[in-house]
C-alpha cells in the first residue's frame, strides 16, 4: 500500500474537508486563539490574571489555552484580541 502525499492548501481546515467558508472562519479563530495564548505566555500572566484582564471566567481561559475553539465565536475572539492590544 502506498501513501499518497497531497500538497497543503495553506488552510488545514480545508485540507481536512471543511467547507471553504467555514474553514476560513476556523482558521481565523485558531490564529487569534494562538495569538492570545502567546500573549499570556510571553507576558508571564497566569490563567487567573488573564481571565481578570480579559473579563473571562478562569474556565474560559483554560478552554482558550487548551484550544477548544468550539467554545469561542470569531466575534468574541476579535473582541478579546482588541482588549489585548490596548
Amino acid at each position: 500500500m502506498t501513501d499518497s502525499i497531497h500538497e497543503s492548501t495553506g488552510n488545514v481546515f480545508i485540507d481536512l474537508g471543511f467547507d471553504p467558508d467555514e474553514a476560513t472562519v476556523l482558521a481565523q479563530r485558531a490564529a487569534i486563539m494562538n495569538d492570545l495564548v502567546e500573549y499570556f505566555v510571553t507576558s508571564g500572566m497566569s490563567q487567573s490574571q488573564a481571565a481578570e484582564e480579559l473579563g473571562l471566567d478562569p474556565a474560559q481561559v483554560s478552554d482558550l489555552v487548551r484550544g477548544r475553539w468550539d467554545q469561542f465565536s470569531l466575534e468574541l475572539l476579535r473582541t478579546l484580541e482588541a482588549q489585548m492590544v490596548k
